[in-house]
């Protein structure tokens, strides 16, 4: 069964559940791709990418203006609207899906009805949505009546569906969509060789400062601050891709004394066994990392350094509703501040496979309507 999945680079959670799924749908004997229309696009559409991510990086606080004026231009709602189709199409006669599902709130309605119109056979069409719990970034956008499926990674995610008009029969909760080692159990002895290949000192407890997938990070300024207020504190930054913070990281922890270990870009293995490992977590609170971070039970402090975007407000509402105090900080420089105290975490735990996700996928692209 062939399943074409529909993805965006805006920030890194949408991507990082695609390939997830792809992995997991191909595990199980099946066909699969991911396509990217607004990335590989009409220029203003990857122009709307490139400035998501832009704001993310540098000014949080203006997404709310954004989201707002995503919310109600309606880019992508009718097919005969959208712009620079080609690729997509090309994609569509390539692949020839059975499924085609889609992990952003901005693929869901005009790309369907463009693939189904495109289509020699009939085409069922699902929405994962990745977001945690309800709030005032829950777009509009991720529901789509017409939708074969609604699958939902928390009960909350589908309840805020249900209430925003989804039909209720349509929804599942289908639970966190992660990478393949998130859904096993920490074993001893492979997390003691990881942290050590890694070169991370096991005997000490370590602070993980996490980056996101465009590289949005506060890193040196709470590195700064951990060195003014005297904390000895075990140091593991993750830089992602950028090559020239792991420097300067690197040369400020020697040049101050400090335990700092920067860290390239992780794969799923290695961050299963950081967020087990780390006595804190300290990032934004978007839906990947954050999700990986519940994953693992890992202890979290939030990031809101210049500000919260809408959908990082509903992530940290799904914590609000599980634990007495949700620590985040709008000055990263105040982190070792909140060190000493105890940092909330929550474990979900996650069953050996998405295979309600994988089953309910097989079982729609068997069905004859």
């Amino acid at each position: 069964m062939k399943l074409l999945i529909l993805s965006s680079s805006t920030g890194g959670g949408h991507d990082m559940r695609a390939k997830a799924l792809l992995s997991w749908w191909q595990d199980y004997g099946n066909q699969g791709s991911i396509c990217r229309p607004l990335d590989e696009g009409f220029f203003a559409y990857r122009m709307g990418t490139q400035f998501y991510n832009f704001i993310q990086v540098r000014m949080p606080w203006f997404h709310h203006f954004y989201f707002r004026f995503l919310e109600y231009a309606n880019l992508h709602r009718k097919s005969g609207l959208i712009l620079g189709v080609s690729n997509f199409k090309q994609n569509l006669r390539q692949v020839r899906p059975d499924l085609i599902l889609s992990v952003h709130a901005h693929l869901n309605h005009g790309f369907f009805d463009l693939a189904k119109q495109l289509s020699p056979k009939p085409l069922k069409s699902v929405v994962f949505c990745g977001e945690l719990a309800d709030g005032p970034g829950f777009s509009r956008h991720w529901i789509n009546p017409s939708a074969n499926l609604f699958a939902g990674s928390t009960e909350q995610t589908c309840q805020a569906a249900v209430r925003r008009g989804m039909p209720y029969e349509k929804v599942e909760n289908c639970g966190l969509l992660l990478r393949s080692p998130f859904y096993g159990q920490p074993e001893e002895r492979r997390r003691l060789s990881c942290l050590r290949t890694l070169k991370i000192d096991s005997e000490s407890s370590f602070l993980l400062l996490a980056t996101g997938a465009n590289g949005a990070n506060r890193h040196l300024e709470v590195c700064r601050s951990l060195a003014e207020n005297g904390k000895e504190i075990q140091v593991v930054a993750l830089c992602g891709k950028n090559m020239v913070l792991k420097k300067k990281l690197t040369d400020f922890g020697q040049s101050r004394g400090l335990r700092i270990l920067a860290l390239p870009q992780m794969g799923g293995e290695e961050m299963f066994h950081l967020l087990h490992s780390a006595s804190c977590l300290f990032g934004r609170p978007g839906a990947g990392l954050t999700s990986e971070a519940l994953a693992c039970g890992t202890p979290m402090i939030f990031d809101l350094s210049g500000g919260v975007m809408p959908q990082e407000i509903n992530n940290m509402n799904f914590w609000n509703s599980r634990v007495e105090e949700v620590l985040s900080l709008k000055n990263a420089e105040d982190l070792p501040n909140l060190l000493d105290r105890r940092i909330p975490s929550i474990k979900m735990d996650l069953p050996p496979k998405p295979e309600k996700l994988i089953g309910l996928l097989d079982k729609l692209g068997q069905k004859d309507d």
